[in-house]
């Protein structure tokens, strides 16, 4: 596997590392210019960046979700907008528009939609770096997540999200089973990005903890999470995860999913939802007051779960983290997916399991955040979940 392609570092999105590789220096350089945060609060944009104006008043962790959106909504890298080396200089005229642009779009939302946001850098640009203003023939629908069919088509009488919820649960073996199996040691490949496969391991503990390492060459990546606090390490690189990366961490790291998902959430929708691999589905909905929804894709004839969506917010949209799950197997007296495949925009890659060993002794220390030694050269970090 080739050790020197960039876009490898990006699978959390192509701005993120960006952003990281210039954290440290901007609160270095903020810290001397803005007053420090009271103990156990979340410091603003403004405390930790330089240069801040579109997201005064923003806490600092929402940045990144925010260039992971404005990169994902124009198709574009770190370099179109900002500086290399100096990311808070004005010089480049993108990074002038998107200020005027973020300040269009909260003023439509303000003025023509009691301030929800409805519209966003995705309503124009579409993944290009130039909005679309003229109709594409064919390509994907708008609505790829909404779950909605089209409303000529006859529809059958559906059963009720809580009968498909516990058909999963029935499914993969039962909530005794599944509560007998207290740890697990997955080992396969990672693939993608063009490159060859690379040796993977996945360690989790119940209730909530999860460990993976990615052996590339010469260094390793991993990401984890403890049960409260997830983490991220690049090679040459650690840090904990933001809000919207902890939550999704959660939902990853909950060994008992299947018997759990019902609890997540406060209200469950079910609606028709589109055909996987010629498999139809049905499409449930979690939702909490406040929080971005989950979304749940169910083989009709099956009961397995086929595709899970989940959606991180930012201040200027939902960032969407797609997992498909696939070659469910035997594993003891339950049944669960070998092989996954996680997609973001512009990005995805799959985890193949080769070997499986349950409920076998792992340190809880194993997956605190513990800041490996930095390595001695470069490398790549696919920051597989």
């Amino acid at each position: 596997m080739k050790v020197v392609r960039p876009k490898i570092w990006i699978v959390l999105s192509l701005a993120s590392l960006c952003v990281l590789m210039v954290l440290a220096r901007a609160r270095a350089q903020s810290a001397s210019q803005t007053p420090a945060p009271a103990a156990g609060s979340v410091p603003l944009a403004e405390q930790q960046f330089k240069n801040i104006q579109s997201f005064k008043g923003v806490p600092a962790d929402q940045i990144v979700p925010a260039m992971q959106f404005i990169s994902a909504s124009l198709g574009v890298e770190c370099e179109y907008c900002h500086v290399h080396g100096a990311f808070e200089k004005d010089d480049k005229k993108p990074k002038v528009a998107a200020r005027k642009m973020i300040a269009m779009m909260a003023a439509i939302n303000k003025q023509n939609f009691d301030g929800e946001r409805e519209v966003t850098c995705y309503s124009c640009h579409r993944g290009a770096s130039n909005p679309v203003a003229t109709p594409i023939i064919g390509g994907e629908s708008a609505n790829a997540h909404d779950g909605e069919e089209h409303p000529d088509k006859e529809k059958a009488p559906l059963p009720s999200a809580s009968e498909v919820l516990d058909k999963y649960l029935a499914t993969v073996g039962g909530a005794d089973a599944l509560h007998k199996v207290t740890s697990r040691v997955e080992q396969g490949t990672l693939t993608g990005f063009g490159g060859q496969p690379v040796p993977i391991e996945v360690y989790a503990k119940a209730p909530d903890k999860r460990f993976s390492v990615t052996h590339l060459k010469g260094n390793d990546s991993i990401t984890a999470f403890d049960g409260l606090q997830g983490w991220l390490s690049v090679p040459g690189r650690v840090r904990k995860m933001n809000r919207s990366e902890n939550d999704a961490a959660r939902i990853d790291a909950d060994f008992y999913f299947p018997s759990h998902v019902k609890t997540l959430y406060q209200k469950f929708d079910l609606e028709a939802g589109p055909k996987l691999d010629g498999r139809e589905t049905f499409l449930v909905i979690g939702r909490n007051e406040g929080q971005p929804p989950l979304h749940l894709y169910f083989d009709r004839q099956s009961g397995f779960l086929l595709r899970l969506v989940r959606f991180a917010e930012s201040p200027l949209g939902r960032n969407p983290t797609q997992l498909d799950y696939a070659d469910y197997r035997d594993a003891g007296d339950i049944k669960i997916p070998y092989r996954w495949t996680l997609s973001r925009p512009g990005t995805s890659f799959t985890i193949q399991v080769e070997h499986i060993e349950q409920n076998v002794p792992i340190d809880d220390g194993k997956f605190k955040f513990n800041p490996p030694p930095a390595p001695a050269n470069g490398g790549e970090h696919p920051s597989a979940h």
